[in-house]
């Protein structure tokens, strides 16, 4: 079987009840080219793009604390710039374009689990679905 490493995934199905920036849109240190002194930003080594993470909250009231926020990697040419915030929200709603998931195994002392990675193309603000019109029951049309 050839399952491929990065899995794409809808944004509604990681994020049913949506996501939250809570910071801004930094780059990803390349930890074995950088110094302490010198910053060398990661590159995608599938697309050759710069990768750049920004923290997100998870909206999902039943999440577990220690998976509520993640930070999500974008890859693009410049820095991605976030959606602008909405008043009196202290968290930035976004979606994700071209989500994908990489499964790993976290260590913590003796315990290991599966986390995911996640990954897009490009990050944006909400579609805001329209309200379903309301129906009638059946009862109601057959009365009237």
């Amino acid at each position: 079987m050839a399952m491929p490493r990065k899995i794409p995934v809808e944004f509604g199905v990681a994020f049913p009840n949506g996501a939250y920036a809570v910071g801004e849109v930094q780059p990803v240190r390349d930890y074995d080219k950088s110094t302490r002194e010198r910053l060398v930003q990661a590159v995608d080594p599938d697309t050759g793009l710069l990768l750049w993470s920004v923290e997100v909250v998870d909206g999902d009231p039943d999440a577990k604390k220690s998976n509520r926020t993640l930070s999500v990697k974008i890859t693009a040419k410049v820095q991605p710039v976030l959606p602008e915030a909405l008043t009196g929200l202290p968290f930035t709603p976004v979606e994700f374009d071209k989500l994908t998931a990489t499964a790993y195994i976290e260590e913590n002392g003796d315990f290991s689990k599966v986390a995911w990675s996640m990954r897009a193309a490009d990050v944006r603000a909400p579609v805001r679905a329209t309200k379903p019109a309301e129906t009638k029951p059946a009862d109601a049309k057959s009365a009237a």
